[in-house]
């Protein structure tokens, strides 16, 4: 049993390893997205961006909107309202009503689950990438990303972010074009700043559906320091008091 378990790590770390090194060969450097789960107005407005853009194709199929209210402190009838589409009740998974068969006409394949998204690539990686599509003719979606490049899925935020063109550097021959930067080409509802605000939020929700416990445990964990070192002065104290006699 214990060779089983060691084996079980091992896949384990050799499949994380695996999983980093596609993720670095994904995309360029990646710029820090500066994420905070404790900033509730953050992840409020991070949900509101989910739902609104990126809930039509992709479920959360582990959050539950009755857990979304609790932990962002809403009411129900505000999570109904601004964030279930779909019909769903409080008790309800929140799944997309996005049919299978459909998702594999139009995408060339399902969309996946975000749930874990965050966990799986992290929030630099998500936010990077949020940023980062541009037009690019060539694709099925009229889109291409930076950081994912050939990625399915189009810009559903270019309402907001504007529409950005790719900036190719010089290539050598027989060498495919390299994008060197993006520049925006068409202005968004958002400024860059603003849009940057944007995809910050959108990050830091998802960072937080990949592990809403993160919340309580967090704000837990304070107190959880205090016990402790308040117990090693009361055990310091308690040792004192038994061995000043000893000498």
């Amino acid at each position: 049993m214990r060779m089983i378990r060691v084996l079980q790590i091992a896949s384990l770390g050799f499949a994380l390893a695996a999983a980093g090194v596609v993720v670095a060969q994904e995309g360029a450097e990646l710029k820090p997205a500066n994420t905070r789960v404790d900033n509730l107005a953050s992840l409020q407005r991070g949900a509101r961006l989910y739902f609104n853009y990126c809930a039509g194709c992709h479920s959360l199929q582990y959050l539950r909107y009755s857990r979304l209210a609790e932990d962002l402190q809403l009411s129900e009838e505000q999570v109904l309202k601004n964030f279930a589409f779909t019909g769903a009740k409080i008790g309800d998974l929140a799944v997309s009503n996005l049919p299978a068969a459909k998702a594999d006409e139009w995408f060339g394949k399902a969309p996946p689950d975000l749930s874990l998204e965050a966990r799986a690539k992290g929030p630099d990686w998500i936010y990077n990438y949020l940023k980062a599509f541009y037009l690019d003719e060539s694709r099925p979606s009229g889109w291409n990303n930076t950081v994912f490049p050939n990625v399915a899925m189009p810009n559903v935020l270019w309402e907001l972010q504007g529409v950005q063109r790719a900036v190719y550097a010089p290539a050598k021959a027989g060498e495919e074009p390299r994008v060197e930067r993006l520049e925006l080409a068409a202005k968004g509802a958002l400024s860059p700043m603003e849009f940057d605000e944007a995809a910050r939020d959108l990050t830091a929700f998802l960072e937080y559906v990949g592990e809403p416990a993160k919340l309580k445990r967090e704000a837990m964990g304070v107190w959880v320091v205090l016990y402790l070192g308040f117990f090693t002065l009361l055990a310091w104290l308690l040792k004192h008091e038994y061995w000043k006699d000893v000498h």
